[in-house]
């Protein structure tokens, strides 16, 4: 007698899914979507979100762009300070208008992750969003086969996976050229005699990028590498904007802007 296969599963855990569950006709043939009460409430705790190489020109108006890590050289927007909330997202759970939404952000509740065997990609929706139902008006599938809207957020998903591993690419080139450095952002408060360093991070090192040799900086010019680059330096200047940004919120003074607040 024959084992019975073992239904596939996501593996691990991903950031911001409650319940990751993989797309399957089998599983959520009946289920649809409806308009979430917060659209997104799921990531009001974030104070960070993964960022792809083609968004560095767009977010960087927003949002200080960093890398997680030199083991890890995934892009990440600042999206909070201190406290678990993202300062884009208000009580209401709608993204601040106006300000760029990070594609990881604008495919959920569908995503891109590994199978319990790790060798391939799939499609997975979040079974612990609240906007997924089987009562509501946008169904998933429609005689077994996904419907137009779920097929554009798979479409969606793929070409965020495409962008994310050219990502690694340029985030491993600049590494590769020791370029990503530990960093320190300070903030001098009305009054104050010495800067506070509130954050510490890793970003492209200013004085290094501007010292390449020729070779290198006409290889990274080529790969458009070095634009973007720069881009994340403009990008520092949002710093200073969250902690407005976080001032304003919570109604605090220049005295207590670095001081956790209770929510």
């Amino acid at each position: 007698m024959s084992e019975a296969q073992a239904v596939p599963e996501v593996t691990g855990k991903m950031f911001l899914y409650e319940k990751p569950e993989l797309l399957m006709k089998e599983k959520h043939g009946a289920l649809s979507l409806k308009p979430a009460a917060k659209p997104f409430g799921f990531a009001a705790k974030a104070r960070a979100v993964p960022l792809t190489l083609g968004e560095i020109p767009t977010a960087m108006k927003n949002y200080p762009i960093i890398f997680m890590s030199k083991e890890q050289p995934q892009l990440l927007a600042i999206t909070g300070l201190y406290d678990d909330i993202n300062l884009f997202v208000d009580d209401n759970g709608n993204w601040e208008e106006n300000c760029y939404i990070p594609a990881y952000v604008r495919r959920y509740p569908f995503g891109l992750a590994a199978e319990n065997n790790g060798e391939r990609m799939a499609i997975v929706i979040d079974r612990g969003f609240e906007g997924l139902t089987d009562a509501g008006d946008q169904p998933l599938f429609n005689n077994g086969e996904p419907t137009e809207q779920t097929q554009a957020a798979i479409d969606f998903c793929k070409n965020y996976e495409r962008d994310r591993q050219m990502t690694d690419q340029f985030s491993k080139a600049l590494i590769e050229a020791d370029l990503v450095q530990p960093q320190t952002a300070q903030y001098t408060p009305m009054g104050a005699t010495e800067p506070v360093n509130f954050a510490q991070y890793l970003n492209v090192e200013e004085q290094r990028l501007n010292t390449l040799d020729k070779e290198k900086v006409a290889d990274f010019h080529s790969r458009g590498i070095l634009p973007l680059a720069y881009a994340m330096l403009m990008s520092m200047g949002n710093w200073r904007l969250l902690l407005q940004r976080r001032a304003k919120r919570f109604n605090l003074s220049e005295e207590d802007i670095f001081k956790p607040v209770v929510n």
